[in-house]
């Protein structure tokens, strides 16, 4: 359970903890929308600004050419009809000539052809004073007065044309610097995005770690795991799965001892069963008919296999808890050869042809595993094979591992049962042959037998046979260790290539 210290620098709940993800990671995007949108702003009204500028001074430029034409041709006409309201108007062109000359040097402060056109206004206001012999005489100053004002006009389209430009810069330093600034607040967004993702995902990860711990074999019971640290609904959610383990622990502990005591309640009656057909059978009661040696046959067969199936069960339950191996070098077809005898009456019954490979072949294996693994193969031959059929038991050494066939004839497995073939209780669709209806778990214990020694057990296809069990089993050695009751297991390097069987 996490501490006071712990919850106060997280958040209390997996609801909060998004929440805050979502404002913490939403805020550099919010920064970043405030940015563009006053930059677009400013640009905006800088733009504006500029376009009223520029139309007021392209306006003015205009009028000033105007007026310089008019002046010029109130001029002449005055040279020509003497008339003095001419005379007037043209000061009045004159005087609005000045007023917007100003306003427009205000733009071109430095131009030169703002002063020279300062000065040829004020030689032209002497005109209206001067004879008219000197006044026609004078007539030849608008033309550079003119050209002064045709300049002036270009220098102020010029000096738009420079204002604009200059907004185009700017707007392209914005646009860059708003790049950047996407870049940096988006990439500050992805860190945050996967810190909160790993604040989120870690404790479930170790939720998920936790849980594959309770559901694992062999785990250390003693080895509490490190307390969650995050939300309250997973710390909450971690202490409902320490109640679960620790359930678990209890009723694993009240299934290994039902299993005891059934295993002993069970064995006991059969005992006095099998002992009392056997006295019966020897005729210490009295003669026995064929009929009743046949019954007693029949008896004696079914406590054979009720037995069987009873040290399955258990053998079942004892490979769930990893039984440590015990390696050693051993000619494994004296170990074929042992497991066979053993179902040497049953195979006669059946009239089954073995055919079973010769040694000496030495091997790194563990006896009572790999005999488990060949026990359950011919019995489940011998459950399941044709009556009068073929039972045959091959190996084959190879350079990194050791492949054991048990191959029977009859009726082929249906490939919907295929996939299940190894899963404890699972019985196909084949029904078993004999008295007793199979506990479904013989191939579940010689394929856990297989997978202890660090090998696999496969049925595969064969050319002449219906069923085909293979059993591969790597090259490995016995390693002691100090201080260790049990010797482990050297795997050689056995994957570094593999051969095809």
């Amino acid at each position: 359970m996490t501490s006071a210290v712990t919850r106060r620098w997280r958040p209390r709940s997996l609801l909060q903890l998004v929440l805050l993800a979502f404002l913490v990671v939403m805020l550099p995007l919010a920064v970043l929308m405030i940015q563009a949108g006053q930059a677009l702003s400013e640009l905006s009204r800088l733009a504006d600004v500029s376009a009223r500028q520029a139309v007021e001074e392209t306006r003015r430029a205009r009028s000033l050419g105007a007026l310089a034409l008019e002046m010029e041709r109130g001029a002449r006409q005055y040279a020509v009809v003497e008339e003095e309201s001419l005379l007037e108007i043209f000061d009045d062109r004159l005087a609005e000539f000045r007023e917007l000359l100003a306003q427009q040097s205000r733009l071109l402060p430095d131009d030169p052809d703002v002063a020279a056109l300062e000065e040829e206004l004020d030689d032209l206001a002497e005109l209206p004073e001067l004879p008219l012999e000197e006044f026609t005489a004078r007539l030849s100053d608008f033309l550079p007065f003119a050209q002064h004002t045709e300049a002036m006009r270009r220098a102020t389209n010029r000096r738009i044309d420079e204002r604009i430009e200059g907004i185009r810069a700017r707007a392209e330093g914005v646009q860059v610097r708003l790049w950047w600034q996407t870049a940096a607040l988006v990439s500050a967004s992805l860190v945050l995005m996967l810190l909160f993702t790993r604040l989120i995902i870690h404790p479930i990860r170790q939720l998920e770690r936790r849980i594959l711990g309770i559901g694992s074999v062999g785990g250390d019971p003693a080895q509490k795991p490190p307390p969650l640290k995050g939300p309250s609904e997973l710390v909450t959610l971690d202490e409902r799965l320490d109640w679960l383990a620790s359930r678990l622990d209890e009723l694993e502990a009240q299934k290994q001892q039902f299993l005891r005591h059934m295993s002993h309640e069970l064995k006991t009656p059969l005992a006095s069963v099998r002992e009392g057909s056997s006295l019966l059978a020897d005729g210490v009661a009295g003669e026995v008919t064929p009929r009743q040696r046949e019954i007693l046959d029949l008896i004696d067969a079914s406590g054979r296999e009720l037995q069987q199936l009873i040290e399955q069960l258990l053998d079942y339950n004892l490979l769930q808890h990893n039984r440590q191996l015990d390696i050693e070098r051993l000619d494994v077809a004296t170990v074929a050869k042992e497991v066979l005898a053993k179902h040497r009456l049953a195979l006669d019954n059946k009239e089954m042809r073995v055919s079973c490979f010769d040694g000496p072949l030495a091997w790194e294996l563990d006896r009572t595993a790999t005999a488990r693994v060949l026990d359950n193969l011919i019995s489940n031959a011998v459950a399941y094979g044709e009556d009068g059929g073929v039972l045959e038991i091959r190996a084959r050494p190879l350079r990194d591992r050791l492949v054991i066939e048990v191959a029977n004839s009859g009726e082929p497995i249906a490939e919907a049962d295929r996939e299940r073939l190894f899963e404890a209780f699972f019985q196909g669709s084949v029904r078993r042959k004999g008295p007793l209806k199979g506990s479904g778990i013989g191939l579940s214990v010689a394929a856990d037998c297989a997978r202890l020694q660090h090998g696999s057990l496969a049925l595969v296809d064969d050319a002449r046979l219906a069923v085909c069990f293979r059993l591969t089993l790597p090259r490995q050695v016995p390693v002691a260790e100090p201080d260790h009751d049990h010797p482990t297991l050297a795997l050689a390097s056995a994957h570094s290539r593999n051969d095809t069987p």
